[in-house]
C-alpha cells in the first residue's frame, strides 16, 4: 500500500492532540519525521508531574470536578508506575510524544471523558518548556550532589595527607617542590568556581513556563504561581512568547558541561601521568583501572 493510501486510512483525529482540524492521515514517512518520543520518553517523570500541577490548577478554577483529579491522580500513578517498571507500551504510529503517550495512556485507564478535560487551556509550548526545565534540573541538582562530595573528598584528603611532598611540574618538566595538599586543592578551586557557576545556571532555568499556553497566555485564570510552587520552582515567566520560545537555559548548561569537563580532563590527565612508571606519585585502584591485553605491566 503507498504512503498516501496510508495516510488516508488513518485517522488523526482520534489520537493526536493537533488533529481536530485534519480531514486526512499522515504519511507514515511524516510520522516516522515527526516522532520524538525516543528522545522525550526521559522527560516521563516530570510530564506527568506537570500535568497533575496542570490539573489542579483546573480543579482550583472549576474546569475538573474534585472526583476527576482523584482520578486523574490515580491514572498517572499507574501510567509513572509502568515508566518506572519499563511495562508502558507505546503505541507507535501513536505516540509521537511523551505528551501524547501520557494522554493516551491515562485515557485508556480513566476514560477519554475525564482524561480528555487534562489539556484543556494547555498547549504542547509550555509544557515541553516546563518539561525541559523540571528535566534538566533534576540532572544538574544530580551533579550538584556528586560535586559536592568530590570536593568534600578532596578537602578531606588534602588535610589528611599535608605532609606529603612531591615535585611541581611546569612543561612537564620538575619545577619546585610543593604539597601534594597544594596540587589537590588547585582542582578543588577550579571544582569550587564550577559548583558556584552550576547553582547559577541552576537559579537562572528555575522559573515556571506553565500557563503561558501557545504563545499569549491562558484564559480561564489558572493560578500560575500555584503551579510554580507545586513544581519548586522559584518564580515565574512573565512573558508568555519569551517563555515557550527560550531554550537559552540549554545553551547555559551545555556550556558550563564544557568547562566543567575541560577541568575533569585535566585532573584526569595529570592522574594519567602521576601513576606511569616513570612518575609513581600515585597507585590508581584496580575498580578503576583498564590494562593491556599484550603488555601485562600496563595499567
Amino acid at each position: 500500500m503507498s504512503g498516501q493510501a496510508q495516510a488516508e486510512e488513518s485517522k488523526p483525529a482520534e489520537n493526536k492532540l493537533w488533529g481536530g482540524r485534519f480531514t486526512g492521515g499522515l504519511d507514515p514517512l511524516m510520522d516516522a519525521y515527526n516522532e520524538s518520543l525516543s528522545y522525550d520518553r526521559e522527560f516521563y517523570a516530570e510530564d506527568i508531574a506537570g500535568s497533575l500541577a496542570w490539573a489542579r490548577a483546573n480543579k482550583n478554577v472549576g474546569i475538573l470536578t474534585e472526583k476527576e483529579f482523584k482520578e486523574i491522580e490515580r491514572g498517572f500513578a499507574s501510567v509513572k508506575k509502568e515508566w518506572d517498571t519499563k511495562t508502558f507500551q507505546v503505541r507507535p504510529g501513536v505516540d509521537e510524544d511523551i505528551h501524547t503517550a501520557n494522554e493516551r495512556r491515562l485515557g485508556e485507564i480513566i476514560g477519554q471523558d475525564i482524561a480528555g478535560k487534562l489539556h484543556t487551556g494547555r498547549s504542547r509550548n509550555d509544557q515541553v518548556a516546563g518539561d525541559l526545565r523540571l528535566w534538566v534540573r533534576g540532572k544538574l541538582r544530580e551533579i550538584e550532589e556528586h560535586l559536592t562530595s568530590l570536593l568534600q573528598i578532596i578537602i578531606s584528603r588534602a588535610e589528611s595527607e599535608i605532609d606529603v611532598l612531591m615535585p611541581g611540574y611546569t612543561h612537564l618538566q620538575r619545577a619546585q617542590p610543593v604539597r601534594w595538599s597544594h596540587w589537590l586543592l588547585s582542582y578543588g578551586f577550579f571544582f569550587a568556581a564550577d559548583f558556584k557557576r552550576l547553582c547559577n545556571v541552576i537559579e537562572d532555568l528555575n522559573i515556571c513556563p506553565l500557563g503561558t499556553g501557545a504563545l499569549s497566555g491562558n484564559v480561564f485564570g489558572v493560578d500560575r504561581e500555584s503551579i510554580s510552587r507545586e513544581l519548586g520552582f522559584n518564580g515565574l515567566c512573565w512573558n508568555s512568547m519569551n517563555a515557550v520560545s527560550d531554550r537559552d537555559f540549554l545553551l547555559e548548561t551545555m556550556s558550563w558541561g564544557s568547562r566543567f569537563m575541560g577541568h575533569v580532563s585535566r585532573i584526569a590527565m595529570d592522574l594519567c601521568i602521576y601513576s606511569s612508571q616513570e612518575s609513581g606519585f600515585v597507585k590508581l585502584a584496580d575498580a578503576y583501572s583498564t590494562g593491556s591485553s599484550l603488555m601485562p605491566q600496563k595499567k
